[in-house]
């Protein structure tokens, strides 16, 4: 075998190992890092590998600790867990479910609803899925709504944060997407490329987004229409007058700083870091306004934005050392000769690689799929004429499923954690009629790219 050769193969075995790797435990970033190190080593013993390709590595590492696009992570997570700790996405949830509960399914329809606004304002799963959990489940058990109907619609809402704007799963995106359709567009001899920004990514996932949560709204109206008994109406305990007054004093503030976060960014007047640390200091000021900015509070809002934004990071770090090493053992060219085998050209290659996603979801987190699958295949797509804001939007939708996907949705342990009153068969029963609304869906949006395009589009003209 040839050295070429040989890259070729070690780069399929290293991906495989990494898999079985995090399968067993191990943790994400030493487990990246290390494979790549050791298949590095291996292929340099066969020249497969050329090793003075690792200098670069410190650069990259630079380039992500400095980068624009990846400041607003920290300040998203810091305004999103701000409002889970505050209570003021306690009392939004309580709100909107007294406001819908006279209707069948109306309870679980504001769930929903207030899953959206939350993920307008939070971008992270576990804050939203926890917070309902703890706040609605226990509601709707005692209206006597079915057990895996109540879990479903909370797992599903809650996983909308990955796919509605601000999202860090689309900032992730977008920072990993930005290099590679560059150097896509360079070896097409494109040079008057414009990357992709975190702004495009939004403002092409809003609409699907919203799309989306109307159709978790529809599953909830068909079991109203065709099995109310799982989600029977419940009394109001308020006048209706003072019940509609207490919703617009609930709603006001939080719609106010979803606008003034995602006006900004989708207006072009602030990039998605400026707009971000308006959402961190906004949170701060709904907290305060309502009494609840605490020392204690404050002390634990920042605790928990260190650990989920390091864990970010640090995944981030190991991720660019297996992109690299791939790259070097061949893997891209692998990959995009592949690729090119499907038949029907940039749309079966499409859908291929989103099946590949979804079926990774069963086993990986969303954040382990971005850094490993993207370097691999979003080069691919590129040579092949994709749009990036496609591309992104339609990864975001498929990645949202690793969060309900069984046996390893994070979205369904979530729930779990908050409750002994559901068994975790209880939760997968729940979870599948979301998931089998979402996969045409996703198709959907491959079949009809304007959905995601038009938005950037209008903006920016």
């Amino acid at each position: 075998m040839s050295g070429a050769e040989i890259g070729e193969f070690l780069s399929i075995l290293m991906v495989l190992c990494t898999f079985a790797a995090l399968l067993l435990g191990f943790p994400v970033a030493f487990t990246l890092g290390g494979i790549a190190t050791i298949f590095a080593f291996i292929a340099s013993c066969y020249d497969a590998f050329f090793w003075p390709l690792m200098s670069s590595l410190l650069s990259r590492i630079y380039g992500i600790t400095t980068s624009d696009t990846l400041i607003a992570i920290p300040l998203f997570v810091f305004m999103g867990v701000m409002l889970e700790k505050s209570k003021i996405a306690q009392e939004l949830l309580e709100t909107m479910g007294q406001l819908f509960r006279q209707r069948p399914g109306g309870l679980g329809i504001s769930v929903i609803v207030v899953g959206t606004m939350l993920a307008a304002s939070t971008g992270i799963v576990g804050a939203t899925v926890v917070t309902m959990g703890l706040i609605s489940l226990p509601t709707m058990l005692r209206a006597g709504y079915n057990k895996s109907l109540a879990a479903g619609i909370i797992c599903s809402s809650g996983a909308l944060a990955q796919i509605v704007p601000p999202s860090t799963v689309l900032i992730l995106l977008a920072h990993q997407l930005q290099g590679t359709y560059m150097e896509a567009s360079m070896a097409k001899g494109n040079f008057a490329a414009v990357p992709v920004s975190t702004a495009d990514l939004f403002a092409g996932a809003m609409v699907p987004g919203l799309l989306l949560a109307f159709c978790y709204i529809g599953v909830v109206w068909l079991y109203s229409q065709f099995r109310p008994e799982t989600c029977p109406p419940v009394a109001n305990e308020l006048q209706e007058s003072g019940l509609m007054l207490k919703a617009i004093k609930s709603l006001f503030l939080p719609l106010l700083l979803i606008i003034l976060v995602l006006g900004s960014i989708l207006g072009g007047f602030a990039t998605a870091s400026e707009s971000a640390s308006v959402g961190a200091v906004g949170a701060m000021g709904l907290a305060a306004c309502r009494w609840r900015l605490r020392l204690s509070i404050l002390r634990d809002v920042c605790v928990a934005t260190l650990l989920i934004s390091t864990m970010i990071f640090v995944i981030l770090i190991g991720a660019t050392y297996f992109s690299l090493v791939f790259r070097g053992l061949g893997g891209e060219e692998l990959a995009q000769d592949s690729l090119s085998l499907v038949p029907g050209g940039l749309m079966g290659a499409t859908l291929t690689v989103l099946a590949i996603l979804f079926l990774l979801g069963f086993f990986l987190d969303t954040f382990e799929i971005i850094f490993i699958t993207t370097p691999i295949f979003a080069p691919v797509l590129f040579m092949l004429g994709a749009d990036p804001i496609v591309v992104g939007v339609t990864m975001g939708l498929t990645l949202q499923t690793a969060y309900l996907t069984p046996p390893f949705g994070f979205a369904i342990f979530y729930l779990q954690g908050t409750t002994d009153q559901l068994e975790t068969t209880t939760i997968y029963r729940g979870v599948i009629p979301f998931i089998l609304i979402q996969v045409p869906f996703i198709v959907l949006v491959v079949l009809v790219p304007e959905l995601t395009t038009w938005l950037p589009g209008i903006l920016k003209n």
